[in-house]
């Protein structure tokens, strides 16, 4: 996932999201914490959103830390990614075909309505529909009836998914097109998440000021420098807030951030930038985190640009074995990731190490896979980054590596921010690479092949497309139980060696932290710092 409890992309040095603009004053009103806006209240930094708060149309992490907040789907993860149920009673099959879900009841949205069967269908079909152009549309193919609603061409056919049926207001079905052993694990993504009647009379407006079911309600929006939410006392979640609130900070950097965490005006920083890492558990003592989650940095290539279009893999199995990842964790990045040796990181079922050299540096190989490639284009290559999330350190030190080794020239391409980076992503604007960094949406290894390099995929930013490897993931897909799911999907992974879609660099660790004025502050599998949980001194 571009970063939240969803495929999200992740905006920070260490994949999760941060920042947007500088953000000076402490929120409003009378009675404020130490520098933590309203009494009661914690604050973390957050960046500005790429879209409007609607579920379907998140898939980065600044943007899905506010819809965590304020939406609840039906099931979610513990720390261990095993499924915790939420909105659900229960999620079952027969067949893992069919799938029948049982709500709990009392659960109502922050207006007051109730969360029914049909707050869900109706929410899915809309979602799906191609006419709203929802960026996780794509979340719902699986579903029978999806091609009707969301046709490669031309208008719909229908309105609704024929495979969602409600059986009364708190039970219904969910048929897929084929069995899905996995299907379950999907719906723990926000992007399921229900919508209350009021959404349909004015999503856009809707989008500003969103009404959800989860433990937080909407309170303002100042755009590129704060969102804030309060706690919501009547929500009935295990994920009850143990706060008054939660004010989301824009920031520019990383270092910002991190003075005002350091000094008091900032309670939680979810990524330490490159210049403090050094120093942050000296600066923060207890409140110091650090821990591994289900995340991985990768450079992507645009197989659409003039660099890479109808690129040899060989050139891109060149270009990987070039990067020093040893030297650059240890010395750029401060011990502070993992060299990656797959496509997956661990923490995810059927993560694996590869039986290839692709991800060892070896300059010799590495020239001579480039040179009987044909080389790349130009002799030169780009790398498009944000700034605000600490990237420039590194992107520099793996070019460098590429231009020592290889001769190879690679230069960064600096965007100013996260939202900026995505929008050249999704508009095919990418000149040469991109920096890819994917947390798990669930932690199953199809998450991070499924999601990026299907053709289909909504997040395949790279426009990577190969029948073979499309195949074999379907295949993968109406496996007949989780287990032979995630070892094919194995086998999935082991034959994307052969083509590169991306160039996977290391593994992530969170190393964050938080000040003196708030304690309990948790990861969760996803590597998100839990809002929910903080509390107050």
């Amino acid at each position: 996932m571009r970063g939240a409890k969803s495929a999200k992309w992740v905006a920070g040095a260490i994949v999760v999201a941060l920042a947007a603009t500088a953000c000076g004053g402490n929120g409003d009103g009378e009675g404020k914490s130490k520098g933590s806006g309203p009494a009661g209240y914690v604050s973390i930094d957050v960046g500005e959103p790429q879209k409007p708060l609607i579920p379907a149309d998140t898939n980065e992490s600044n943007g899905s830390y506010v819809i965590q907040s304020i939406f609840t789907q039906l099931l979610d993860f513990d720390s261990k990614g095993d499924i915790v149920y939420t909105n659900a009673e229960s999620v079952t099959t027969d067949d893992s075909k069919t799938w029948t879900v049982k709500l709990k009841k009392g659960w109502k949205f922050h207006n007051g309505e109730e969360v029914t069967s049909k707050s869900y269908i109706d929410a899915w079909n809309w979602y799906a529909n191609i006419k709203n152009n929802q960026q996780n549309s794509f979340w719902f193919q699986d579903i029978k009836g999806y091609d009707d609603v969301h046709p490669e061409k031309g208008d719909p056919k229908a309105e609704a998914m024929s495979g969602l049926k409600a059986v009364d207001d708190h039970t219904f079905t969910i048929e897929l097109k084929y069995t899905m052993p996995y299907f379950n694990y999907k719906l723990g993504y926000t992007t399921w998440a229900p919508l209350p009647k009021v959404f349909y009379d004015d999503p856009k407006a809707f989008g500003q000021k969103p009404v959800g079911n989860g433990p937080y309600t909407f309170e303002k929006w100042d755009h590129k420098k704060l969102i804030q939410v309060k706690a919501w006392d009547d929500y009935q979640g295990p994920n009850k807030a143990k706060n008054k609130g939660v004010q989301f900070k824009a920031y520019t950097t990383l270092e910002a951030a991190y003075k005002d965490v350091v000094s008091g005006n900032l309670d939680m920083i979810r990524q330490v930038g490159p210049t403090d890492l050094p120093k942050y558990k000296q600066d923060l003592g207890d409140g110091a985190i650090e821990q591994p989650y289900a995340a991985l940095q990768s450079l992507t290539p645009a197989f659409y640009s003039k660099t890479f279009k109808d690129i040899d893999p060989k050139v891109l199995q060149g270009l990987s074995m070039a990067v020093d990842r040893d030297t650059i964790t240890k010395t750029v990045l401060n011990n502070t990731r993992t060299p990656a040796k797959s496509f997956t990181p661990p923490g995810v079922k059927g993560n694996q190490n590869l039986d290839t050299d692709v991800f060892t540096y070896n300059p010799a190989k590495a020239k001579k896979l480039i040179q009987e490639g044909g080389g790349v284009p130009g002799n030169k290559f780009t790398i498009q980054y944000n700034t605000d999330g600490g990237h420039k350190e590194w992107v520099t030190a793996v070019c460098e590596s590429i231009r020592k080794a290889t001769g190879v020239d690679c230069t960064g391409d600096p965007k100013p921010d996260f939202a900026t980076d995505l929008e050249a992503r999704d508009n095919d604007q990418v000149k040469g690479m991109y920096r890819g960094g994917w947390v798990a949406d669930y932690p199953v290894n199809a998450n991070f092949m499924k999601e990026l390099y299907h053709t289909t995929a909504e997040a395949n930013n790279g426009r990577f497309s190969n029948k073979e490897i499309d195949g074999l993931m379907n295949k993968a897909d109406k496996a007949k139980s989780l287990d032979e799911s995630v070892k094919a999907f194995q086998e999935v992974e082991k034959k994307l060696v052969d083509f590169m879609p991306a160039i996977p660099l290391w593994y992530y660790r969170i190393n964050g932290g938080h000040g003196k004025n708030v304690d309990n502050v948790n990861v969760d599998f996803h590597g998100d710092l839990e809002v929910w949980a903080v509390t107050t001194k």
